[in-house]
């Protein structure tokens, strides 16, 4: 289950950053991935949708937020936890 929301994760931000998901690596960085604001958001609204969560997110101050937006692997295990979360209910 935890690949698959990896992988699913690892897809959109590849999709957001005009590349392919294989060149995604987990350390890089939203910066890295030529990725802005306006692309982080719209990543984070189909990161919500493909997973049926709620992402507790400010885009207006990310460093505000108790989501890591650091790296793709920061990003990848948030996002398993609120799955992991929403699924324990």
């Amino acid at each position: 289950m935890m690949d698959e929301v990896r992988d699913k994760v690892v897809e959109i931000i590849a999709e957001q950053a005009l590349m392919e998901p294989g060149d995604v690596r987990m350390d890089m960085t939203l910066e890295d991935l030529g990725i802005d604001s306006l692309g982080l958001v719209e990543s984070i609204f189909a990161i919500e949708e493909a997973f049926d969560i709620s992402v507790p997110f400010n885009a207006n101050d990310p460093e505000s937020s108790d989501f890591d937006i650091s790296s793709v692997q920061a990003i990848v295990d948030a996002v398993q936890e609120l799955v992991a979360a929403q699924h324990q209910k």
